[in-house]
């Protein structure tokens, strides 16, 4: 039997035009779920990285979020957390990059098989998989017992590869022809394992290895896209 073609897609600012993650804990926070010390501190972190404090404001940001909301977890009720989700599925779901929009419709019809791997919460990574006709996604997983949250997680976000070898066993695809699209550092080793891969509005350490390995680059400004593809005389608008 023929082995079918995938395309496997980063999510959170590479399809939706924001991160999912973030805005769980921050609707969260809005719904007096999080203590009003631990959201200003995620607050004040976000502000800085609007106003490019320093080159690692971003990650200083991801951290203090990352850490108040494992701690938050813990006295969160699992329907309360639900709701959240809900919430912001709704607001975002169809917030998307043009780029990836368009080229998620184009090989959904070419019959390519669709994943998506991604370090936000499994809970809306399956529901924004299902709503745009991906065929298997995966994302963090929050460990409870009897329950409850414990405030760990088992998220796919630094095993990438792993993730996508794994679904590529599970649906019998081919890494022959196969596509991927992610925009961060965390990325790259998925991206290394497929035949054509698009960094998409890259990071920084992102940019620096697509240009090392000649991958192609695409970016998307105010819905006009620029695709830049190697030659042997360097990148060159397509």
């Amino acid at each position: 039997m023929k082995q079918a073609k995938f395309a496997v897609f980063d999510i959170d600012g590479t399809l939706i035009r924001w991160q999912l993650f973030h805005a769980i804990v921050h609707e969260l926070g809005k719904q007096g779920y999080m203590d009003e010390t631990s959201h200003q501190k995620i607050r004040n972190a976000r502000m800085k990285w609007k106003n490019r404090g320093n080159p690692d404001s971003f990650k200083e940001y991801e951290t203090v979020l990352l850490g108040e909301y494992m701690v938050a977890l813990q006295t969160i009720p699992p329907e309360q957390y639900h709701r959240a989700v809900e919430k912001v599925f709704d607001v975002y779901k169809d917030q998307l990059f043009v780029y990836t929009r368009s080229l998620l419709r184009q090989l959904k019809k070419a019959g390519y098989l669709l994943f998506a791997i991604s370090g936000s919460q499994d809970e809306i990574v399956q529901k924004l998989a299902a709503y745009h006709g991906f065929d298997a996604a995966v994302g963090a997983k929050l460990i409870t017992i009897e329950g409850k949250y414990t405030g760990h997680v088992e998220s796919p976000v630094h095993r990438k590869d792993t993730a996508l070898r794994e679904l590529v066993s599970t649906y019998g695809a081919s890494f022959t022809g196969s596509i991927a699209v992610g925009d961060s550092v965390s990325d790259i080793a998925m991206l290394e394992l497929v035949a054509q891969p698009i960094a998409f509005n890259p990071e920084a350490a992102l940019y620096a290895h697509a240009k090392k390995h000649g991958w192609k680059i695409v970016v998307e400004r105010k819905n006009v896209v620029y695709e830049l593809d190697h030659t042997n005389k360097g990148y060159v608008v397509a």
